[in-house]
């Protein structure tokens, strides 16, 4: 398990979180490069049916992350989001997968260094936990069927 690399998908609202993102960059504060970043107008637009399709189709982990609290630019987007992703965690136990492998954040545009550091802590969470079992066996059908 210590080879382990977690696949995380962070869907990031363009004027926060993303914005975030370019901010570490250009300070130069690295984060993992196994966190692949999905830009979104808003938080809001993070549909439910895509993070369980993530999950289940080979990621890890997956983030949401929106505007801070009040701070919106579609005004209740963020609100949105959080109350879907609270919903997804619930999907998630019933189909009996770990809901520790979402979460929601709000962030500023203004911080970089602790969407980075959001990233680092998420994916140490994300190898404890080890991989994701739930795409296990449509990788190997997959593998396969590529042998055929």
């Amino acid at each position: 398990m210590a080879d382990f690399e977690p696949k995380i998908i962070a869907f990031c609202c363009n004027y926060c979180a993303y914005a975030a993102g370019d901010l570490a960059g250009s300070m130069r504060i690295s984060y993992p490069t196994n966190v692949r970043i999905i830009r979104l107008p808003c938080s809001g637009r993070a549909e439910i049916q895509e993070v369980l399709d993530a999950l289940y189709n080979g990621a890890d982990g997956v983030l949401v992350i929106g505007c801070e609290e009040g701070d919106c630019h579609f005004i209740e987007g963020n609100f949105k989001a959080k109350r879907r992703m609270e919903r997804a965690r619930t999907l998630l136990e019933e189909a009996k997968m770990n809901p520790d492998r979402l979460e929601f954040h709000y962030n500023s545009a203004a911080h970089g260094p602790q969407l980075a550091a959001l990233f680092e802590e998420f994916t140490g969470k994300i190898r404890e936990l080890g991989p994701n079992t739930s795409s296990a066996p449509k990788e190997k059908a997959h593998a396969r069927e590529a042998s055929q």
